[in-house]
């Protein structure tokens, strides 16, 4: 096959300021052939995006510096030099010869136009001669990408539609220009694992039917098993190693792959705790391969015993809707049932997963059960508190032991607080501890144990990795000494490096304090790893409820058994 694109010892930096310049990429080389999917996978800050989006000379000037090297695009008989490359001459290659598809479809898509206008925008103009041919060849492009519907995608704006709807429409939109080299930045982080599979068959059916080139960019090594035919494995900057899909999984050379091999939990083994990326680094690493650490870290299949004694938490006949339509007045006509009579209960230091697909409830559930959203039930009892019929001052008084830890750590954090302020807030609000000195002491204590250090209390949130936000959360959710804990997607966006790190704290932490949780995921392979029992959602009712074990080998409901074989197999 032809080699189309080809890096040529790439060195990127970014100045940050007055402080010595950050390197993002490092003598990155390596070759993309002609109708090939080549994987690129490593933690946030190996470099992976840096590297894909100087392709395309979308770094922002200043703070990116290109040190050297090349990235050559083969034309025809060309060569072209695309650090090189005149302003004018880059943007005919953008779109039209190499296109991306971005991370987060909801911020890449502009919220104040439908998405048929944007696809317009990136059909080529020799296309769209006039409306009816402009839209002719945008529904064309909606029906490739499987979007059945096609005249309403067409004519909707992004928030109406799905995760993964607003994903198809960002790959329509890149295949526009009928590119020679699709791009994909983490097109599936953080969608359903079923979403992500039908995602993940799609580009590789387009990357067949169009002849084209693919760079598919990931975290997570389990997902290019699915697709991809090499891996590129990057890890601080670097290239650690570079192979078929086969011999990477197979017979992986560098240690940091071998990490990033053990990190996702397993489908076929019970850990105690899962591996993570230090246990394999080093002089003298604790395991040298991810079946190694799996047969150092089984434990065997746990087997449910119901626990005895009163629930912490009791819910009968729980449901939650929303206005769907309103008439003249503003009344509502009808209603979304976003979640329609739940029941079930939660025993003292029990972990329970609530697994289902957008939409099907979950973060709603949570977010009612702790009277952060109004509900109705026939029951909802907290520790014999009937938290339906509390005052507003009773409910005040025992809200710090029901916490929740939200989905993006980022946007949980105050941009302008520091963290250790963030933490001491709610110790102030609810009255624990009587001094700032105490409070400011029991924040660096918490600092430590979530792994962080007391030294970082004056921090601000942008100076973190996510993992480590995520790990403040936590941090401010155990200030106020919860019994139950409502993680609501706490790991969903995250490496799976960093993902093994926060599911290992929040297990150790449940046995300290002897915590309480209602783990909320899309991804039942963590569920499954954390949980002692599992309720399935779907349309806002619970379909299927058990053990972890019993629901993950002997799942009774079609719609869990397409949750489980849409779990990437890698």
């Amino acid at each position: 096959m032809a080699i189309l694109l080809e890096y040529k010892g790439l060195t990127i930096d970014f100045q940050q300021g007055e402080g010595p310049a950050v390197r993002a990429v490092d003598q990155l080389s390596f070759q993309l052939r002609s109708g090939e999917l080549l994987g690129i996978v490593g933690e946030s800050g190996s470099g992976k995006s840096v590297s894909c989006l100087a392709a395309l000379r979308l770094l922002a000037r200043p703070a990116a510096q290109y040190i050297s090297g090349q990235i050559i695009y083969r034309k025809g008989e060309q060569e072209l030099d695309l650090l090189q490359l005149k302003d004018a001459d880059m943007r005919k290659v953008r779109g039209k010869e190499i296109a991306m598809i971005f991370q987060e479809p909801m911020s890449s898509l502009n919220p104040v136009l439908s998405c048929g206008e944007q696809l317009v925008e990136a059909i080529p103009r020799e296309e769209k001669k006039n409306p009816q041919q402009a839209k002719a060849r945008a529904l064309a492009l909606l029906e490739k990408v499987r979007l059945a519907d096609s005249e309403r995608i067409f004519s909707a704006y992004p928030h109406q539609l799905s995760g993964g709807q607003k994903q198809r429409v960002m790959i329509a939109m890149a295949l526009a220009g009928r590119p020679k080299i699709l791009i994909a930045d983490e097109p599936t982080t953080a969608l359903d694992v079923s979403v992500q599979k039908s995602i993940l068959e799609l580009i590789k059916q387009l990357q067949k039917e169009l002849d084209m080139a693919v760079i598919f960019v990931t975290h997570d090594l389990a997902v290019l098993a699915e697709i991809a035919d090499r891996v590129l494995v990057m890890y601080q900057a670097k290239r650690m190693e570079e192979g078929p899909i086969e011999e990477i999984y197979q017979s992986p050379k560098s240690p940091y792959t071998r990490s990033l091999l053990a990190c996702h939990p397993p489908l076929d083994t019970w850990l105690n705790r899962l591996p993570t990326v230090p246990d394999f680094m080093g002089d003298a690493p604790k395991y040298s391969s991810a079946q190694a650490a799996r047969k150092a870290l089984a434990k065997p299949v746990p087997v449910y015993q119901p626990p005895e004694g009163k629930p912490l938490l009791e819910v009968e006949n729980l449901s939650t809707y929303f206005p769907k339509e309103r008439n003249f007045f503003g009344q509502p006509k009808s209603y979304l049932k976003a979640v329609d009579g739940v029941s079930f209960s939660l025993y003292p230091g029990e972990v329970l997963g609530l697994v289902g697909e957008s939409g099907s409830g979950k973060t709603t559930l949570g977010r009612s059960l702790l009277r952060l959203q109004a509900c109705q039930a026939d029951k909802l009892c907290f520790d014999g508190h009937d938290l339906l019929n509390l005052s507003p001052q009773k409910l005040r008084k025992l809200r710090p032991q029901m916490q929740i830890i939200f989905q993006d750590p980022l946007a949980a954090l105050n941009p302008r607080q520091k963290i250790g302020q963030a933490i001491e807030e709610p110790m102030r609000l609810h009255g624990i501890l009587p001094s700032k000195l105490e409070r400011r002491k029991r924040v660096e204590e918490l600092l430590e144990q979530v792994g962080l250090s007391a030294d970082q209390y004056s921090r601000y949130p942008h100076e973190f990795s996510g993992g480590q936000r995520q790990r403040i959360c936590i941090a401010r959710a155990l200030a106020l000494r919860p019994r139950l804990i409502v993680c609501d997607e706490s790991v969903s966006a995250l490496d799976v490096s960093v993902q093994a790190q926060v599911l290992n704290l929040l297990l150790d932490l449940k046995e300290q304090y002897g915590l309480s949780y209602i783990f909320i995921s899309h991804d039942l392979s963590v569920v499954k790893f954390m949980a002692d029992r599992l309720i399935v959602m779907q349309n806002g009712q619970i379909v299927e409820r058990g053990s972890s074990q019993q629901i993950y080998e002997t799942p009774k409901e079609v719609y869990t058994q397409e949750l489980i074989a849409a779990i990437p197999k890698g």
